[in-house]
């Protein structure tokens, strides 16, 4: 079931600690064996001081509840997530368009490869594998894929 009373804006400071929530969340379910690199309290700071005030970082709600998170670079999709209970309900898909639009000449992202619904999803709206690491760059120390998007 697709819902369609969701709404999408920029975030704002107030939304920090929930848009922090939905990682934590998210990551937990997506990915149970990938070793964390920062503690709750440490995510929820990042969120707070770095994140929300000086990235350009937008926040799905239902009935003023948040319900997913998209955080945008210059050229890179940074962070995408959905609370595990809104997952399957367009919310992703809502924030990938928005990407597309926000970056319409192309941008790239990182996932890792145990993640393959995430592969799935992204492969589905147009990215394509550009590169597989052994995550020698990235903080958890685990295998990723580089996917590209252009229109």
């Amino acid at each position: 079931m697709k819902i369609n009373n969701f709404v999408v804006r920029r975030a704002v400071a107030d939304d920090a600690s929930a848009v922090a929530g939905i990682w934590l969340r998210s990551f937990a379910a997506a990915l149970p064996s990938v070793r964390r690199a920062h503690t709750d309290d440490q995510v929820q700071s990042w969120f707070q001081n770095v994140v929300v005030p000086g990235q350009e970082t937008w926040v799905a709600t239902v009935e003023g509840s948040a319900v997913g998170l998209l955080v945008l670079g210059d050229s890179e999709l940074d962070q995408l997530y959905v609370d595990p209970a809104w997952q399957g309900q367009g919310v992703g898909g809502r924030l990938v368009e928005l990407a597309k639009q926000r970056r319409p000449g192309g941008m790239e992202l990182w996932t890792f490869q145990v993640n393959e619904a995430a592969q799935r999803f992204y492969q589905r709206h147009g990215f394509a594998a550009a590169e597989r690491t052994d995550g020698h760059r990235n903080e958890e120390h685990e295998p990723d894929v580089r996917y590209v998007w252009f229109p």
